[in-house]
């Protein structure tokens, strides 16, 4: 029998994990052939399609090296959703799939020109946030996609600056890229460096992960290196991580490695002015890359809370952590000499039309059924401005129920709660459960054990590290909170790309309990995009907007029926 709180040694390698790992390397590999077959390349022809891309010499081999590719790499990742070997096997098998795709020309996108030329329009003072890349003469300007060579940069002022040292660094276009894809690098650093301590902080316990059962004499939540590494697994091992975050040099990289650092700061050192002003730093920063890491904000407020959740606590901490973030903004705007100007930009990121995004989806099929009684509804706009309204909704009920949970939480720990070696638990009044139980979507998630909480009991079945029982479940609800709010701003932001699926993938990874649900769309996402930079959801415009309404219609049916059930229990 293993003594309580013993470490327990990871599991033998398995056949299978090692046929992944080489499946998913070979995947890797033939990916980074069609990028040098037909990748988004700086003479790539633009508006390509798949027949076109067909016809060309190289095109058959392309499209099947890309194809093969990525069956293979999503297959071998999604065989290892419920956690590699241990956390080492994960960061090596991550490292060894990044390794062909780091040498690849860019893949999935020409975004990374863009940012290339944002960069060289600085780099000779010009304000990228008034003209246009086109308008500032940026003499790699052919290779920038049509859409975005007369808007305004829609990126903050620190990835702008990022670009122009880029641009310093690398000389011409070739070095240029380089360097971007460097910078990138090193933003899913930084986020490797965090998640093993984000995991040991508010990770999900082991004995609620699907697939990992509790070992014999060792509690549920006691079995070592389950959360580290399903998160290091699932975050960094991702197919959308090699192609678009790697090969495709995506800020979005450098957006999460800042976010994960902030949060961290903030879920280990609770409560203490310094460090609450740090994390407001980085995660301002964060926003300062890329505006939507904005959303993240209001939870990791929550997460900087050590004990009582009043309202005065709230503005408190809250204040601390929000003068860090006002301070980044402040500083970098100034730094740059660009100001606010970013802010404005952000309006031109809907210019882009497709299926992916659900509120646009919806709106495509209102104008199909008006075209067939001779209407234009013209509901795109529309439809993407309610869908707006909607995330604020969203984002507001999320923090609430996170600040009710919170609360009971408090209190549960505060009405004698008992810590054993093995687990937690406490008496509580009814009123206290009626909170824990509020939030069916983070007691499912495993902040609550089962979501048990009857006869106002609050039973938990989480482990009590040396961390402590309620710091973990305060931590783990509210970074679970943010990785809903992601999830929110994801599906109800008016354009969608495949590597914004990475947004919400680390903290979901650290603080779901069932992975299925997230997993199989950001798998799925992984074939929306060519090796060119072709999108696919481009030319599958009327079939993909009715299948994505479709499986909205779908959802929110299967929701109201589950609420229906709820509420009759």
């Amino acid at each position: 029998m293993t003594a309580p709180g013993a470490s327990v040694p990871p599991p033998p390698v398995s056949l299978a994990a090692s046929g992944a790992r080489y499946a998913g390397l070979l995947g890797a590999v033939l990916l980074a052939v069609a990028g040098y077959l037909g990748g988004a390349l700086p003479d790539a022809p633009l508006g390509a399609t798949p027949a076109s891309i067909w016809r060309t010499p190289d095109g058959p081999a392309t499209l099947s090296c890309w194809l093969i590719g990525t069956v293979l790499l999503v297959g071998a990742w999604w065989s290892l959703r419920e956690g590699a070997p241990s956390t080492r096997w994960a960061y090596v098998t991550a490292g060894l799939w990044a390794l062909p795709l780091l040498v690849a020309p860019p893949l999935g996108s020409r975004d990374v020109y863009s940012y290339a030329c944002q960069g060289w329009t600085y780099a000779h003072g010009v304000d990228p946030y008034t003209v246009g890349v086109a308008a500032a003469g940026c003499p790699w300007l052919d290779t920038v996609a049509p859409i975005w060579r007369d808007t305004p940069a829609p990126y903050g002022p620190v990835f702008v600056l990022l670009a122009a040292l880029a641009v310093g660094l690398g000389g011409g276009l070739t070095g240029t890229i380089v360097a971007l894809r460097v910078i990138a690098v090193a933003g899913l650093l930084l986020a490797a460096l965090c998640l093993p301590a984000l995991a040991r902080a508010a990770g999900v316990p082991a004995g609620l992960v699907a697939g990992v059962p509790a070992r014999r004499g060792v509690s549920a939540g006691l079995v070592a290196g389950v959360p580290a590494r399903r998160a290091v697994w699932l975050a960094l091992a991702g197919p959308l991580v090699g192609v678009h975050l790697v090969a495709g040099a995506h800020n979005d990289a450098v957006m999460l490695g800042l976010l994960l650092c902030g949060l961290l700061v903030v879920v280990r050192r609770p409560g203490r002015p310094a460090a609450l002003l740090l994390a407001g730093a980085l995660l301002g920063l964060a926003v300062t890359v890329k505006a939507s890491a904005v959303v993240v904000v209001p939870f990791a407020v929550l997460a900087g809370m050590p004990d009582q959740y009043t309202v005065r606590a709230l503005l408190r901490h809250g204040a601390w952590l929000t003068g860090g973030l006002l301070a980044a903004l402040l500083v970098t705007s100034a730094v740059s000499g660009l100001g606010f100007g970013w802010v404005g930009g952000l309006t031109h990121s809907g210019d882009s039309e497709q299926w992916t995004s659900p509120p646009t989806a919806v709106g495509f099929v209102v104008d199909y059924a008006g075209a067939l009684v001779g209407r234009d509804p013209q509901a795109v706009p529309l439809v993407r401005a309610v869908a707006l309204l909607l995330l604020v909704g969203v984002l507001l009920l999320l923090w609430w129920r996170a600040w009710l949970v919170l609360r009971g939480l408090n209190e549960a720990a505060s009405s004698e709660v008992r810590c054993s070696g093995v687990g937690c638990s406490g008496v509580a009044g009814p009123e206290v459960a009626a909170r824990v139980k509020a939030s069916p979507g983070v007691v499912s998630s495993g902040v609550v054990s089962s979501g048990v909480v009857s006869s106002g009991v609050v039973s938990s079945g989480f482990a009590c590290p040396e961390v402590g029982c309620p710091r973990v479940a305060r931590s783990r609800v509210a970074l679970h909170g943010a990785a809903l709010a992601l999830v929110a701003t994801v599906v109800l932001s008016p354009v969608f790309h495949p590597w914004y699926a990475t947004w919400p993938l680390a903290l979901l990874a650290l603080t779901a309990a069932r992975t299925t649900w997230f997993v199989l769309p950001t798998a799925a996402a992984a074939f929306l995009a060519l090796p060119d930079g072709t999108n696919l959801a481009r030319v599958t415009k009327a079939p993909g907007a009715l299948a994505m309404t479709a499986l909205l219609l779908a959802l929110l049916v299967r929701t109201l029926r589950t609420a229906r059930r709820r509420r009759h229990r």
